[in-house]
């Protein structure tokens, strides 16, 4: 019985050894701990504030991209409009020049009507004016379209000065 006592006290003894040992570790440990937790907590606010600037950024890239595609878009339809207006005037200047010449031949040889080239004459005026005002047309396309453009590029040259 005596070596089970004698044994229980060295294991008591043992016991009381680690857990001085372990509270001492502890003590030790927790103001390393703290400071720890402390930095982790800084980074992770950190990290969510960079996240929601992320978030922000990439909300106003998309917005930005979904104006410009629009602007573009509308550039691009105004432009094929523009240019199919012009195909048509091209289209009928070159009749009008074609029914000319043939009204011209058709005078020269004894068969025409005054007042045929006349009619002629004016149609073809009125077409040439017509391509002038598509040709107006297109200026003013070309000027809205730059017009943005230079008002950004100025206004980014103040801002520098």
């Amino acid at each position: 019985m005596n070596d089970i006592e004698e044994l229980q006290r060295r294991i008591t003894s043992a016991m009381d050894r680690m857990a001085s040992g372990l509270d001492g570790l502890s003590t030790a440990d927790n103001g390393k701990t703290a400071e720890l937790e402390q930095a982790l907590d800084d980074e992770k606010t950190v990290n969510a504030q960079l996240n929601e600037r992320i978030r922000a950024l990439t909300v106003r890239q998309e917005r930005e991209l979904a104006e410009a595609q629009t602007k573009a878009d509308d550039a691009a339809t105004l432009v094929g409009a523009l240019d199919l207006e012009l195909q048509r005037m091209r289209k009928a200047n070159a009749e009008l020049r074609q029914s000319n010449q043939d009204l011209r031949a058709a005078n020269e040889a004894g068969v025409g009507e005054p007042h045929l080239i006349n009619k002629a004459m004016m149609a073809e005026l009125e077409a040439l004016r017509a391509t002038r005002a598509a040709d107006v047309a297109e200026a003013d396309t070309i000027i809205q379209a730059l017009t943005p453009l230079l008002d950004a590029k100025s206004d980014t040259a103040q801002e520098s000065v």
